[in-house]
């Protein structure tokens, strides 16, 4: 069965990556070096990597049932479905171990729809959801860590530390907005009272944290392009590896 979909023709690889022909070369490159190739026991992969990786891809980036990806890829429905589980922990951005001292880092939770209701709890947009909290430079919004999800009723001052995501950046000096109460973090000052003005230093200081953290927010909607964040039906650990493995495609286009 021909695919119709395929890494050979470069056309198809923008559409489905957000990447250039040349950076998904230099990703695949390094899924090779990574030993995304190498040679297995059983039955060989009925693809090239370069097209699994594309694959593996496309069904992010869709959000199509793998019934109706698989025919264009030129395989059956579970071929499309190991290459998915093999290939999208390989995709998984690998966090970063150590910051320069200068370095100011962002975070801030999303809400990803979840279908494995033993993962998720209805959170504030009423659906099952997972929540992410994903941290970025603020410099680069570039993505740094990503903490394991945890369910959607979670506050983001709880999550932030049940996720790994506190672990994760260390010392690090991290701003954040004012869900984040009593964790440690840089967020905006506050009014003790409803009747308080602040004063005019606090609000400038306001103002400037409001603006470097809105970098964060553009960072969510860039990787929620990718429609499986909005729908994802993935189970177990797949929501969080498929988080990881947008949060590589979305650095490897920023930074080229």
């Amino acid at each position: 069965m021909a695919g119709v979909i395929t890494a050979s023709e470069p056309s198809w690889i923008a559409p489905f990556t957000g990447l250039s022909p040349r950076l998904f070369g230099k990703l695949v490159t390094s899924l090779r070096r990574e030993g995304a190739d190498a040679v297995r026991r059983g039955r060989p992969w009925s693809l090239p990597l370069e097209d699994r990786a594309l694959l593996a891809a496309a069904y992010w980036r869709t959000n199509l049932t793998l019934r109706q990806l698989a025919p264009l890829f030129g395989v059956s429905k579970s071929a499309a479905d190991r290459i998915i589980d093999d290939i999208g922990p390989r995709l998984a951005l690998q966090h970063r171990r150590r910051d320069r001292r200068d370095t100011v880092l962002i975070v801030d939770g999303t809400l990803v729809p979840t279908r494995d209701h033993t993962v998720t709890e209805q959170s504030k947009n009423y659906r099952y959801s997972t929540n992410h909290q994903v941290v970025i430079d603020a410099d680069t919004c570039l993505v740094v860590a990503v903490g394991q999800p945890v369910a959607g009723n979670r506050n983001d001052c709880k999550a932030w530390e049940e996720s790994g995501a506190k672990a994760a950046i260390g010392k690090t000096t991290t701003i954040a907005d004012g869900g984040y109460r009593g964790t440690g973090l840089v967020i905006p000052h506050r009014r003790k009272r409803k009747d308080e003005e602040l004063p005019p230093w606090k609000e400038e200081h306001n103002r400037s944290h409001k603006n470097v953290r809105a970098r964060v927010e553009h960072v969510f909607a860039r990787m929620k392009t990718w429609k499986i964040l909005r729908d994802c039906r993935l189970k177990g650990d797949g929501a969080h590896h498929t988080m990881l493995g947008i949060a590589r495609l979305h650095n490897l286009a920023l930074a080229g």
